[in-house]
């Protein structure tokens, strides 16, 4: 299957978002996120993308890059807006996200408008990134923004100057306060993850023994 999904429909001019994370494990706050960014911009479809060698979190214990997609995978299969690809997984190397974006704009059809959802911490961090000057040529970054994050520190005007103004649209969202640092937890002291996860998820953590002490 290609990496991207318009690619692998035939579908021009489609408007594509890409959620990329470790997803260690994904939980119903990526999910509820995705959803309200794809109607708030008019996405044809959400992919999920699992990093698999993030250059952020390196000497950070994860779980296998196949279990971590395989969760993604299951998480999404209900719901025909939402695809995962292991793009990022099936490329060697240390994960950047604009040599992801730079594969994914080779594969789409002409036409296609990406949009990179992230997080408003991690694009306050933009400028850390790799070729973080290219990244606005590629996609329209869409920062989920929370009520009462404070930008004051001016980091989110850098990440604007960086990648243009224009590339940059912020998305409001109803946030919910669960990580996937939360659902290690609960799944190591024993406790349930029911409606944290899909349940689907929970299923292939209890069958493979993940997070456990």
């Amino acid at each position: 299957m290609l990496p991207c999904a318009a690619a692998a429909s035939g579908a021009t001019g489609a408007r594509v978002g890409i959620m990329g994370g470790t997803f260690d494990p994904i939980h119903i706050g990526h999910l509820a996120c995705a959803e309200q960014v794809r109607a708030a911009c008019a996405l044809d479809i959400v992919l999920f993308v699992p990093a698999g060698d993030p250059w952020m979190k390196r000497g950070r214990d994860l779980a296998p890059a196949a279990d971590r997609f395989a969760m993604v995978d299951a998480a999404v299969d209900d719901n025909p807006f939402f695809a995962a690809s292991a793009l990022e997984i099936d490329r060697r190397g240390a994960t950047y996200t604009v040599d992801t974006l730079r594969e994914l704009s080779g594969c789409c059809p002409d036409g296609t408008e990406l949009f990179f959802i992230a997080g408003v911490d991690a694009v306050a961090a933009l400028p850390l990134w790799r070729e973080a000057d290219r990244l606005g040529s590629l996609a329209t970054i869409a920062v989920v923004t929370r009520p009462g994050y404070d930008t004051s520190d001016g980091r989110l005007d850098a990440a604007r100057r960086l990648v243009g103004a224009d590339r940059m649209v912020d998305v409001p969202i109803v946030g919910i306060d669960l990580s996937s640092t939360d659902v290690r937890a609960m799944v190591r002291a024993g406790r349930s993850i029911r409606y944290l996860v899909p349940r689907e998820v929970a299923d292939y953590i209890e069958k493979r023994g993940l997070y456990r002490a």
